[in-house]
């Protein structure tokens, strides 16, 4: 049971993220942050770029009149507003991969440096604890930027990203038997109620339509990362360290399988399409509101499924999951092959049927002129 402390908490940040939205939208065209329609993005008008920024700032101020955070939760605050500053930015002047990756990189060091915690055992396996060593901090900073790009490239269609997060936190409570929520399992909660607001939004259901923009999903995927790390790491253990990648089973699965076809294809990893899970769906034919139900609902169902297989031990549940990564890439991979030949096709078709019109029409026109002069002949 949450105490009244923790619900009050949950309740400012949810009350403040309503307010930081009313004001943020009204600012946001002045501020450069709003989202326009191109070849990839397909929403109609000028869209807000403040749901993020609002999440953010709604949590913060759920932990500040919360306190009681340690040493680590403080840092990782201070780290994540940086990195939704960087968002910001990026919404605003679109740059480069390779700034975003230096600011985050910079920002996951100072994590590892100021607070010591980083991924340094990759859990036991068959009696023996898989301890990285000093490997142990390349190996966070890549998984720290692979998780919150992971949650960047899930934002693609209305709630999506926002219902995902959802789920993860329900996932991480439940894995961690949580009973007395304290330090980050509470900023979870915070996140959780701080997001309620702009999901809201984000799908039609109040006031005018915003997106989470990359502030948003850049800090939703480091806090749920430095979190997983936390429970996985610590002393005592929440969660082993299998059980992390089913709490946020969705996003991993896509962007290994989206990151494979793309090297595969000899394309930029980073380079961005319309080839992941909820476009595939879309192009069997979905609407967006039945492909957001799918995918919560598949998402649920693999955390679902992850708390059942890790009852049968470390190898069980790492040899699960590895099987599940294997037959998602090749099945989405398959999808996204027969969609991008029959869009091909179709538009060969298409083009076939422009030029014979186009042919027609010049082999007339040729007739027309041929007749014309025969008669002009005839008359002189």
């Amino acid at each position: 049971m949450l105490d009244t402390r923790t619900v009050l908490a949950c309740a400012i940040a949810a009350g403040v993220s309503v307010a930081a939205l009313a004001i943020l939208v009204r600012w946001s065209a002045s501020l450069g942050l709003v989202d326009r329609p191109n070849v990839r993005k397909h929403h109609v008008g000028e869209i807000p770029l403040v749901g993020g920024l609002s999440v953010f700032i709604g949590m913060l101020a759920g932990a500040l009149w919360l306190g009681g955070f340690g040493h680590f939760v403080h840092v990782l605050l201070a780290t994540a507003a940086t990195l939704a500053l960087l968002g910001a930015l990026d919404d605003r002047y679109d740059l480069s991969v390779r700034a975003r990756l230096l600011v985050q990189t910079i920002a996951i060091l100072a994590v590892i440096a100021t607070t010591g915690v980083y991924i340094h055992s990759l859990g036991s396996l068959f009696g023996h604890e898989l301890m990285l060593g000093w490997l142990g901090i390349p190996f966070t900073v890549v998984a720290v930027i692979g998780l919150l790009n992971a949650f960047n490239m899930m934002d693609g269609i209305d709630g999506l990203a926002g219902s995902l997060s959802l789920v993860s936190i329900g996932a991480i409570l439940l894995y961690g038997n949580a009973a007395q929520v304290h330090g980050p399992a509470a900023l979870m909660l915070l996140m959780g109620a701080a997001l309620l607001p702009y999901l809201a939004a984000n799908l039609g259901l109040v006031g005018r339509k915003v997106f989470l923009g990359d502030a948003g999903s850049m800090v939703l995927g480091y806090l749920f990362a430095w979190t997983l790390i936390d429970f996985s790491q610590g002393n005592p253990r929440h969660l082993s360290p299998v059980d992390v990648l089913w709490c946020v089973a969705l996003p991993v699965l896509d962007t290994l399988a989206v990151m494979y076809r793309r090297l595969r294809q000899g394309k930029s990893p980073f380079k961005p399409d319309r080839g992941h899970i909820h476009h595939i769906i879309m192009g069997a034919g979905l609407g967006p509101r039945s492909t957001l139900i799918c995918l919560i609902a598949f998402a649920a169902a693999l955390a679902f499924f992850g708390s059942v297989v890790r009852l049968f031990g470390t190898a069980a549940n790492l040899a699960a999951f590895g099987v599940l990564v294997a037959v998602y890439t090749v099945m989405a991979t398959r999808l996204w092959v027969r969609q991008v030949a029959k869009q091909e096709g179709i538009a060969s078709l298409q083009a076939a049927n422009d030029s014979d019109i186009t042919t027609r029409v010049r082999s007339n026109a040729s007739l027309g002129t041929l007749l014309g002069n025969s008669q002009n002949a005839l008359n002189d």
